[in-house]
């Protein structure tokens, strides 16, 4: 865990813990780690349903981690339905009820129970999908997420230590057949490598090489990161100033972090941009000169044609998974409101901005039955509109290390109440 940190004191852990041997082996440990620091750890147990012995086995978990002293959840998943792509959609639907319920109780570190055969295996599979070098790192020990940080702690752990330690407890667990399926092709990876404790030579050279990686692409991000802190300027209207040619990394984090997008763009793509650097459109973003807004410099803001369509507006509710709306508690407003881009509305506003064209068609506005109600980032809004509906940047990627700048919306500012002017951290 040490590596992982730093942690808060009085530490509260949730694990995933799917009853399996892994991830309540990983339960047993994080118990014996943060009861010796005075903290606790609760046991999420998702029930996807598919199976009909899902339901039973998941209480039969809860009452194991119950045993240990664990708090145990049970978190449902009632939506899941056999069909194309169920294994992707059943991770994607797991993680975020995870994610969902460490946010709804203050937990900020979710513990995963990825062992060194599981990385091993994992290492296989981006090699036949010709992963890159960051992608044979494997599975990172560490995730920030928005509310979450995704932990790995036994990433170099062998399976067969995992249930030795569930043995000398007198602790049983499930064995989930599904993981015995031929059709999968993890599984397919697991016979062939035919190393069921984990402890073989070839899995523990896979762990030991991304590890090796993963440091590696640590190092990596760092400098990137340092860089943008010294190059880069992010802007609460979306948008980003270059005062040079980045490196291609930190390039990566930027033009995830203006286009919300969950991965970075191809590293061909970026690597030519890099190379020679000139106008152009790069993963929904686009590259082009700053003009009058900064003179010499790059200017990167949201391609305008990849937008997310209007969505209803609610508070709360992200739109472009790039902007997150916040609005007073005591605040009444329309029932029939939506939020998209200003979009050609945007020449009749010029007046209150120094924002070019391209950065002011991208501004996230409020629509009611087709009409112009408030464009929050330029301090405008109609009739029952007021100036305290807040639309923030909250990019799902931030761009680690980039400072984030004060509006730039008019002389004053108008109209963003609230203006972060902290440091992104990824």
């Amino acid at each position: 865990m040490a590596p992982l940190g730093p942690f808060e004191p009085c530490p509260h852990l949730a694990v995933a813990v799917s009853g399996g041997a892994d991830s309540l082996a990983c339960a047993v440990l994080a118990q014996d780690w943060a009861c010796a620091r005075h903290g606790r750890v609760t046991g999420l147990v998702v029930d996807h349903g598919l199976r009909p012995a899902a339901a039973a086995e998941a209480h039969l978990t809860a009452e194991r981690l119950n045993s240990i002293g664990v708090a145990a959840e049970i978190l449902p998943l009632p939506d899941l339905l056999h069909g194309p792509a169920l294994a992707e959609r059943a991770r994607q639907a797991r993680y975020n009820a995870l994610q969902a319920a460490c946010a709804a109780r203050g937990i900020l570190h979710l513990l995963l129970g990825h062992h060194a055969a599981d990385q091993a295996e994992t290492v296989a599979q981006r090699l036949l999908d010709r992963s890159g070098p960051d992608g044979l790192a494997g599975m990172a020990a560490v995730v920030e997420l928005r509310h979450t940080r995704l932990l790995r702690p036994l990433l170099t752990t062998p399976p067969a230590a995992l249930r030795d330690l569930l043995r000398a407890r007198s602790l049983p667990w499930v064995d989930d057949p599904s993981n015995t399926d031929p059709h999968a092709r993890r599984n397919r990876l697991r016979l062939l490598r035919a190393d069921a404790d984990g402890c073989g030579p070839a899995t523990s050279a896979a762990a030991e090489a991304a590890s090796m990686r993963a440091a590696h692409r640590a190092g990596e991000e760092a400098a990137a990161a340092a860089w943008l802190g010294r190059h880069a300027r992010l802007h609460p209207e979306g948008f980003a100033i270059l005062d040079t040619t980045p490196p291609p990394r930190a390039l990566a984090g930027l033009l995830r972090a203006i286009a919300g997008a969950a991965y970075p763009p191809a590293a061909a793509a970026l690597a030519a941009w890099c190379d020679q650097p000139r106008p152009a459109t790069l993963a929904g973003v686009r590259i082009l000169p700053a003009g009058r807004l900064a003179p010499g410099l790059w200017l990167l803001v949201r391609e305008a044609a990849a937008m997310a369509p209007d969505a209803p507006f609610h508070p709360g509710a992200r739109w472009d998974n790039r902007f997150r709306v916040t609005v007073p508690s005591t605040r009444d407003l329309p029932s029939d409101l939506a939020i998209g881009a200003l979009g050609p509305a945007a020449a009749a506003l010029r007046r209150r901005s120094a924002l070019p064209s391209a950065v002011l068609q991208t501004l996230p506005a409020l629509r009611r039955a087709g009409r112009l109600f408030a464009v929050p980032h330029l301090g405008y809004h109609e009739g029952d509109a007021r100036d305290d509906i807040g639309v923030l940047f909250d990019p799902a990627a931030a761009a680690a290390g980039a400072p984030f700048s004060a509006p730039v919306a008019g002389d004053s500012g108008e109209g963003f109440a609230q203006r972060p002017c902290a440091t992104y951290l990824s």
